[in-house]
């Protein structure tokens, strides 16, 4: 698109701003939700990097350009970006569009606040507390503490400072001068922000000790003891341990009573890393798996993964009532936290956090919550349980697909075996050639744009693929279509 006359501002015409917004949002309802979730149009139009810089016009100029421009820009980034709300992207933990939850994030855009003081987000620092207080009652908690953070992660990475802090609240002011070698506790299986949280804070990825996992990717207890007594052993001081409750990979859930236990006995702070799995909590049917999470001292939650209430939702929550976040993390800065204020200061949660300021996260689940009701979105993951059997029982059926395991949760974990290398498997080279098939099946489908599966090594395993089934719009057709274009995109492999 060439330069055209700079367009005049907006500012000051209240009549071209909402023709300019009735334009956007007419575009972003055609492109990217009604057809970014139509199973007739593509996931993802795939453009080699350079040529997409071409095609997007990147470059920044002196002149702003026409409406007329800049609706077209709008449809190109729409066009050429990966539509993750799509039936057939089944690549990461999220996936789905719920329409509520849009509805939050487009009003939190619009109104533009930041969620540290009552005085400048009276609605959403009252919404947020109701919201921490509903998911810690499902966690098991009659009181409590909580926040929302940007990202798992960074979940993670306050209980690993809140616990910290806890035990050793002088390293607040003198740092780590004032601390003794310290030990925390993971599986192989975590999640990899532990070990970034360790160098994060100061503690040093050699601080993580990691506890064996099981032949399902479980955590085992009794490895759990033994690291113990070896970290002490060596003059380290344990202070806390991170069980998962749903791995990024095979969906694991640790043993969450049996890892309590081992924490009374050593006193130390047990985190559950529920990133992925604690939205089980809202099934009747499957809460089972996570028996224990009540024990915890923290848990992170991302509701913008099962419950698809868009990136980014996630919750840390505490059991603590002692205002433990506060005293961590507070410096009260004088011109937002004034002690004088004509409103109760306790409201001004900003000073829990180590951000300044902090999006509003909140709304997009509660209006969600508000459609959907607990029935309803119990609803949407007992669903997503009975497709994933579905599409494993549909496998067993079908020749050139072997499971990796019996999944437990929604992370369903395969190896596509081709034509090739079928009754192949005492052959030397099988597991090398096995382990080349899942990226080139990945390059054809995204370059088709049909659908989009993530695959990894694992351990010793090579490369299989992990469909994960979480988009609440999905039906058995779509894990037949899967299954399907598996084999086409592989039959002459």
């Amino acid at each position: 698109m060439a330069d055209s006359e700079a367009l005049p501002s907006l500012a000051g015409d209240p009549v071209a701003v909402e023709a300019l917004l009735r334009a956007v949002f007419g575009v972003v309802v055609d492109e990217a939700i009604q057809k970014g979730t139509s199973v007739s149009q593509k996931v993802c139009e795939w453009k080699e990097p350079e040529e997409l810089k071409q095609l997007l016009d990147l470059e920044l100029r002196s002149q702003g350009e026409s409406q007329e421009q800049i609706l077209e820009r709008c449809r190109a980034v729409i066009r050429y970006s990966v539509k993750t709300g799509h039936p057939r992207f089944f690549n990461q933990l999220f996936s789905g569009l719920d329409p509520h939850a849009l509805a939050g994030r487009i009003i939190t855009e619009s109104l533009n606040t930041s969620q540290y003081t009552y005085e400048i987000a009276p609605v959403f620092v009252l919404m947020e507390e109701e919201v921490l207080r509903k998911l810690r009652a499902l966690v098991g908690w009659s009181s409590g503490d909580g926040i929302f953070c940007p990202g798992g992660s960074i979940s993670n990475m306050y209980a690993v400072n809140l616990a910290r802090y806890q035990r050793y609240p002088d390293c607040k002011q003198r740092g780590l001068r004032t601390l003794p070698p310290l030990a925390l506790f993971t599986s192989k299986e975590c999640h990899y922000s532990i070990q970034k949280g360790a160098a994060f804070l100061g503690l040093g990825t050699d601080s993580v000790r990691v506890v064996k996992a099981d032949e399902r990717g479980k955590m085992v207890p009794e490895d759990l003891e033994r690291q113990i007594g070896m970290a002490e052993a060596e003059g380290a001081v344990p202070f806390l341990v991170s069980a998962t409750s749903g791995t990024t990979v095979l969906g694991a859930f640790d043993p969450l009573e049996a890892i309590a236990d081992v924490c009374q006995r050593h006193g130390l702070w047990l985190h559950v890393d529920a990133a992925w799995g604690g939205s089980v909590l809202l099934s009747q049917t499957h809460r089972h798996l996570l028996d224990g999470i009540q024990r915890a001292d923290s848990v992170a939650w991302n509701p913008h993964k099962l419950l698809a209430a868009g990136l980014q939702c996630s919750a840390l929550l505490l059991q603590d009532t002692s205002n433990l976040l506060k005293r961590c993390h507070g410096s009260q800065a004088s011109y937002l936290f004034q002690q004088d204020k004509f409103y109760d200061v306790a409201l001004d949660t900003g000073d829990k956090v180590v951000q300044c300021g902090r999006r509003v996260d909140c709304l997009k689940l509660w209006l969600m919550w508000k459609a959907q009701g607990d029935q309803g979105l119990e609803r949407r993951i007992d669903q997503a349980f009975v497709l994933a059997r579905y599409l494993v029982e549909e496998m067993k059926k079908r020749e050139g697909f072997e499971l990796v395991m019996e999944p437990e949760f929604v992370n369903v974990c395969f190896w596509f075996v081709p034509p090739s290398l079928r009754g192949k498997q005492e052959s030397p080279d099988y597991q090398e050639r096995l382990s080349k098939v899942a990226p080139v099946l990945k390059e054809r489908m995204v370059k088709e744009g049909s659908m989009m599966i993530g695959y990894q090594p694992h351990g010793t395993r090579g490369n299989f693929f992990r469909v994960v089934v979480a988009n609440s719009a999905l039906t058995c057709a779509d894990m037949d279509f899967l299954l399907n274009e598996l084999e086409r995109l592989g039959q002459d492999l």
